[in-house]
């Protein structure tokens, strides 16, 4: 396993190195795709990307924490979380096995 932290630089570089686009293109291309799930996810939608995974916001209600360090009581607002679930295709590729198709139902 790697330490390494793939960026939004590094996934332009390889669209570069790999489907021929200028820098700039390669560049854009990433920019316009995150900004299409980020505004599907801000709109409520679920984004599936197929052999991927899909991503999308759970409400959260409001609840009552603990200060760790006092014990005092602390109101937790509601809010949305981000929630990623991974499709078994890539389950499998991240584990070795080998999958005979590119789909799934995720």
């Amino acid at each position: 396993m790697s330490n390494r932290t793939i960026t939004r630089a590094d996934l332009a570089e390889d669209i570069y190195r790999e489907l021929g686009l200028s820098r700039n293109e390669s560049s854009s291309l990433v920019e316009q795709v995150l900004g299409e799930i980020t505004d599907a996810l801000i709109r409520g939608e679920t984004v599936k990307i197929s052999s991927f995974g899909s991503f999308s916001l759970r409400q959260k209600g409001e609840r009552i924490g603990r200060n760790p360090k006092t014990g005092v009581e602390v109101p937790i607002t509601p809010r949305r979380v981000l929630v990623f679930k991974a499709s078994h295709v890539l389950k499998d590729r991240m584990n070795g096995v080998e999958t005979t198709t590119e789909t799934d139902n995720e």
